[in-house]
């Protein structure tokens, strides 16, 4: 995670966005006149609004939950392709 500040930040947009796109590094910008802002890839951002929608629901963060609990116990269902 990298924090500058907004005028080091549009210095070297490029180089920025490409950190932020090519590595997954995340940017924080320091603005002195505003609320900072994070800057991630689209990738990330979808990442993070699929575990929402996932965690979106007692019941869904229940049945994961369980299904982690169930897998880090050694209970697994193994079944056959089909063809």
């Amino acid at each position: 995670m990298n924090v500058i500040n907004f005028s080091e930040f549009r210095t070297h947009l490029k180089a920025n966005l490409d950190s932020v796109s090519e590595d997954n590094e995340i940017v924080i910008i320091n603005r002195q006149k505003g609320n900072n802002v994070v800057v991630i890839s689209l990738k990330e951002y979808n990442s993070f609004k699929e575990t929402l929608h996932l965690l979106g629901t007692t019941k869904n963060r229940e049945r994961i939950s369980s299904a982690i609990d169930r897998n880090n116990a050694g209970v697994v269902e193994t079944h056959n392709l089909i063809q």
